[in-house]
């Protein structure tokens, strides 16, 4: 834990936007909207190499939620990019990831893969 919080504080590297966008199979702009990033910004970030702390936050969220719905699956990331996409009852039928661009948000769609990992559905 405290070796990623040194990574975030450091700024990310950028390949790890790029390993999201692969692992999401989304494009730039739809990643530069989840993680809250202008595109523009995206784009300097990349000739950059490295992300600010702040945008290293988002981008680690998403990736925890990514990996978290993948765990849900039991490793089946085709299922888990898929439930991630689609909207869900739970989240006011609006998809997790679009849920996870805030970190309340964020906290909500882990709380709810808790309950499924546990069989509560309410």
């Amino acid at each position: 834990m405290l070796r990623r919080i040194r990574e975030i504080e450091r700024g990310l590297p950028y390949r790890r936007i790029e390993k999201l966008i692969k692992e999401l199979d989304e494009t730039d702009s739809r990643i530069a909207h989840l993680v809250q990033i202008a595109p523009r910004t995206l784009a300097r970030r990349k000739k950059e190499g490295t992300l600010k702390p702040d945008e290293s936050e988002r981008v680690d969220r998403i990736d925890r939620i990514y990996c978290l719905a993948t765990e849900l699956f039991e490793g089946d990331k085709v299922e888990a990019v898929k439930w991630l996409k689609e909207p869900n009852r739970g989240l006011a039928n609006r998809p997790p990831l679009e849920f996870s661009r805030t970190e309340i948000g964020a906290r909500e769609v882990e709380h709810l893969i808790g309950r499924l990992e546990h069989g509560v559905f309410s």
